[in-house]
């Protein structure tokens, strides 16, 4: 999965340089000219959901999400595993389900011909960044799964 991980900070990468980059210029233009970019406020938000669906997927495979332990403490270690397994498939399930009605909302905002409001691009070309993140995050939150399931066995 190596490929993922340079795909993934990759992205995030060039996501936080074009983002920061236009919120920079757009700053400047706002004060020296009196005017700003009406592009950037959107491709900025777009390129937000992207980063944080690859972050998302990033923190999956780094098993770095933010966790409750207050329950899970306080139970038998047998019990905190099959809690552990419990949450992985609720999020390979949620995941998913980002995943499939992602490719349904590009599926219409290409069949209703919808566009952006400052550009007037496409939406779809936008509306895909949810399932291709999503498909990020599914992978390895299914990865994390059969990781705990093979490596609490053996």
């Amino acid at each position: 999965m190596k490929v993922f991980d340079w795909i993934e900070e990759g992205i995030c990468a060039v996501c936080m340089v074009v983002m920061t980059g236009l919120t920079f210029a757009n700053v400047v233009s706002r004060h020296v000219f009196s005017a700003s970019f009406s592009f950037s406020e959107e491709i900025t938000t777009y390129l937000f959901v992207l980063l944080s669906l690859m972050g998302t997927a990033i923190a999956a495979k780094r098993r770095a999400h933010l966790g409750l332990t207050v329950v899970t403490d306080l139970v038998d270690p047998k019990i905190r595993r099959i809690m552990l397994l419990i949450g992985y498939v609720l999020a390979v399930a949620f995941s998913a389900a980002i995943l499939w009605f992602g490719v349904l909302m590009v599926k219409n905002q290409i069949m209703l011909g919808q566009r952006t409001a400052a550009m007037q691009w496409p939406e779809w070309i936008y509306g895909s960044f949810v399932p291709f993140g999503a498909f990020f995050v599914t992978v390895r939150f299914l990865q994390a799964l059969v990781e705990e399931v093979k490596g609490k066995e053996a």
